[in-house]
């Protein structure tokens, strides 16, 4: 099966070659893969280094770039769509994720039958963020998770890996991504948590802050509310055959 590996970047020019030569590392010889760089707008040198990479030998990856910035959901919809591959990765650009932690959600992604909706989540126990961030990321989380019901204490990492189709079978709108997991398990999917390792940010600084996150959060959580509550799955019996 193969592989993309969907990373969003705006303004992160010197924490691209670093990760690249470590999602090299961890998936040469364990995956057919790609990597897809969706450059969101970026005013700093992001889309010349990723073309500089690219060029000069780091051939799987490939570069798509917006115009002007129009958020990360948006830069993930674009990467996703673009995929050749039939299971995505997900990563943040920032180095904070760590790439060796994927070969053992590609293990748990295999059992997985083809054609079913899943999502293995990671899940920062040992935050390397400030205790202010960390504080903002808990109670975030706790009310969504409380709210939503989706069975993730950490819906905020960027380490995620779903089937390409299902994806693509969601309704999109802007910040989706914060809500993958609500959303997959709302069409029937099923969801598996995993602990990965995060690390310190050497370059660059977040784009988010509190504000910003419970603005939109609230509003958002209410329309994942009202999507799920207006969502009927149902198990059709066909003649002559067991239920599916």
């Amino acid at each position: 099966m193969r592989i993309s590996v969907v990373i969003p970047a705006k303004n992160e020019e010197e924490n691209l070659k670093p990760l690249i030569e470590e999602i090299y590392r961890a998936l040469t010889g364990v995956a057919n893969f790609e990597v897809i760089y969706v450059d969101d707008g970026s005013t700093d040198k992001t889309f010349e280094n990723l073309l500089y990479l690219k060029a000069s030998g780091f051939d799987k990856v490939n570069v798509l770039r917006h115009k002007h910035s129009v958020g990360q959901s948006t830069a993930i919809w674009t990467g996703v769509s673009h995929a050749d591959g039939e299971l995505v990765v997900t990563l943040d650009a920032d180095g904070q994720n760590d790439p060796s932690d994927i070969p053992n959600l590609l293990t748990m992604a295999s059992q997985f039958p083809l054609g079913s909706h899943f999502c293995i989540a990671g899940h920062r126990k040992d935050r390397k963020d400030t205790a202010w961030k960390r504080f903002q990321s808990k109670l975030a989380n706790s009310v969504r998770s409380k709210f939503l019901n989706d069975d993730t204490p950490d819906t905020g990492c960027g380490l995620k890996v779903f089937p390409k189709q299902t994806f693509l079978d969601l309704p999109y709108f802007d910040h989706m991504h914060r809500f993958l997991p609500a959303l997959i398990r709302r069409q029937g999917g099923i969801i598996k948590v995993v602990e990965v390792n995060h690390r310190d940010r050497q370059f660059g600084k977040s784009k988010y802050n509190m504000l910003g996150r419970l603005g939109v959060g609230l509003i958002d959580m209410a329309g994942v509310y009202w999507l799920q509550k207006r969502n009927k799955l149902n198990d059709v019996i066909l003649e002559n055959e067991e239920s599916i």
